[in-house]
């Protein structure tokens, strides 16, 4: 008897139709991975290019990497840069100017505001006045402190014949420059009640109020140079614990300051 052949199984793998379904399945997965990607953008670099795009000198003075199909002889000239003018326009120039400018007033505001600190100087030396009056320069400009003494009478507001000599010559010097004026009324911390001045913050007003009066009366200012403030007791220049501190934070400052303009 012949020995029956065992036929052999071929191993034919997966159905023909499985690989086209994990080409598709994977091709699927490929668009979703490049959409994730791109849906990450930087938010500054996006503002960077966004803002290099609107602007417009970049744009115009550059001329184009990219020639045009048909160019016309206007994009042309454009292009080459013939008619780009960005950095020589009239408003640029003019800025220039004004900065050159601004730099030469402040240079003058400063040298007059030196000029001036040492006429104060020399005049408090020369009247004697070094122990009622002082003079400094600070950020806002020179400060003139003057105590109530020259100025004042004990809780009144009304000037002294003895402080009139005093304002009469800063007048004569604020004539000389522009800068603006704050005048600051100060007091100390022992409280006043009379049918005038109800507080201390109506007194130091009232004596602020006062010495502006008598520059403008006097002088003719610009009353738009002047400001005034009252403080009371909120700004001393010492502790309020005995008569001579008391005495050095009732005054009244004049800042003359720095910049015209503020």
């Amino acid at each position: 008897m012949k020995r029956r052949e065992i036929k052999k199984r071929k191993n034919s793998g997966a159905p023909k139709w499985m690989v086209t379904y994990s080409d598709m399945v994977t091709l699927i997965l490929v668009f979703f991975i490049l959409l994730f990607s791109m849906s990450q953008i930087d938010l500054v670099k996006f503002e960077a290019i966004a803002e290099s795009f609107q602007n417009r000198m970049i744009l115009d003075f550059y001329p184009s990497a990219v020639p045009a199909e048909n160019p016309t002889e206007h994009t042309s000239t454009e292009e080459q840069g013939k008619n780009t003018n960005e950095f020589e326009t009239p408003t640029q120039l003019r800025d220039n100017t004004d900065r050159d400018e601004t730099e030469e007033v402040d240079e003058d505001n400063k040298d007059s505001l030196s000029s001036l600190l040492e006429e104060v100087e020399a005049y408090l030396d020369e009247n004697n006045l070094n122990n009622v009056i002082t003079a400094n320069r600070t950020e806002q400009g020179v400060v003139l402190v003057l105590q109530e003494s020259i100025l004042f009478d004990s809780a009144e507001a009304e000037i002294l014949d003895s402080g009139m000599p005093f304002l009469d010559r800063i007048g004569s010097l604020l004539h000389d420059i522009p800068n603006s004026v704050k005048v600051e009324g100060h007091t100390d911390s022992r409280p006043i009640s009379n049918f005038r001045y109800p507080s201390n913050w109506e007194l130091s007003g009232a004596r602020a109020s006062s010495v502006i009066r008598y520059l403008i009366e006097e002088n003719e200012f610009d009353e738009s140079r002047f400001t005034s403030a009252g403080y009371a007791d909120t700004r001393p220049a010492a502790p309020n614990d005995s008569p001579q501190n008391w005495s050095r934070n009732r005054r009244v400052e004049i800042v003359i300051m720095e910049d015209s303009e503020e």
